[in-house]
């Protein structure tokens, strides 16, 4: 994986901690967050809301109903004009009939409008990779799953930590398991060097 882009996982028991969590990270200018719950939770919208700017949907429903309006008096005028109805001396365009249609109009295209607001502002978001997920967020788990650069991964490790988060995952894999594996792989290392230091022939007959 690129060591640019890096996926630590954070997996909590309680909601309330979860909630500060989200919010520590937001406030230490972590955008890239993605939050797991078993149930819906208006205290984690919020905390994911928190610093993001308003949403732009009202601005496409503002102006599909005024669009829709603008319609509703044109097809009325311009039908009564085109097709009069002469009535005794009432006149052919009569702005309080026309109220209804007008009404009609203005929330036809101002509902559409925001629909399509809401698609062009949500964006569909990638599917996170199966390693990421962890089953217990369908139980009674929460999850924090940060997307950053390699150099971030320890200032976030410790902000989860810090907020009794029960286990750390990066790239998918516990983090005390990958401190293991690291050990691990120094520990063959100097077995290695001991052995070449122990037997220099061997070495000698390599090099040869």
């Amino acid at each position: 994986m690129n060591k640019s882009n890096q996926n630590i996982l954070g997996i909590y028991t309680y909601v309330d901690v979860l909630v500060d969590a989200i919010k520590k990270l937001r406030a230490e200018g972590f955008e890239n967050l993605r939050v797991f719950s078993p149930v819906p939770n208006h205290e984690i919208e919020d905390a994911l809301d928190t610093g993001k700017e308003p949403s732009k949907v009202k601005y496409f429903t503002f102006c599909g109903a005024i669009l829709g309006a603008l319609v509703g008096v044109c097809f009325t005028v311009l039908t009564s004009l085109d097709w009069p109805i002469v009535t005794s001396a009432k006149p052919i365009v009569s702005i309080p009939p026309y109220m209804i249609i007008i009404f009609e109009c203005m929330i036809l295209i101002g509902g559409l409008s925001t629909f399509l607001g809401l698609l062009i502002n949500s964006r569909l978001r990638k599917d996170t990779p199966p390693e990421l997920y962890d089953e217990r967020f369908s139980d009674n788990k929460f999850g924090i799953l940060v997307n950053c650069n390699s150099d971030d991964l320890e200032k976030i490790e410790n902000i989860l930590r810090d907020f009794g988060t029960d286990e750390v995952q990066v790239n998918g894999v516990l983090k005390e398991e990958a401190k293991v594996e690291e050990v691990k792989e120094e520990e063959a290392k100097v077995e290695e060097v001991k052995e070449e230091e122990n037997n220099p022939d061997s070495t000698e007959v390599k090099n040869d």
